[in-house]
């Protein structure tokens, strides 16, 4: 990628980072913004858009770079709880477009990240079921 990914700067260290752990693939960093202490980012060195290009063999990379790292900002940093994330495009609020984890450590009732604005409806067994064939067609 060119000059205007953040993390591709990050990754080809052009542009300075607090790395946590870096690997041939992957690559942890502390994020610039700490809502609680040890908000860590994980990402691929190579430039993907989002979780849906990744190739199998970088996203097992990532993901074994995501276990290590979870369980060291877990044992770093007092929490009651971990939320990680990736977000997909604008109506997700990926404000980078280079795949990204974030770890986050959690405090009970801290009101970050609330998943759902309300409770959500409850979908009955048919429309499982037919949400569930829908997605197996495409895989």
């Amino acid at each position: 990628m060119n000059g205007n990914c953040t993390f591709c700067d990050i990754a080809n260290e052009t542009r300075p980072a607090s790395v946590v752990y870096a690997d041939e693939l992957t690559m942890a960093f502390i994020d610039i913004r700490q809502f609680h202490a040890g908000h860590t980012l994980v990402i691929p060195r190579r430039h993907v858009g989002d979780i849906r290009q990744l190739d199998e063999t970088t996203g097992a990379a990532v993901m074994a770079t995501l276990i290590r790292v979870t369980r060291a900002v877990d044992a770093a940093f007092s929490n009651d709880g971990m939320s990680l994330w990736h977000s997909i495009g604008p109506a997700a609020f990926q404000e980078v477009p280079h795949v990204h984890f974030h770890i986050h450590p959690r405090k009970t009732a801290d009101g970050f990240l609330r998943v759902y604005p309300g409770t959500p409806p409850t979908a009955d067994e048919s429309t499982r079921e037919e949400y569930a064939a829908r997605i197996r067609l495409f895989l």
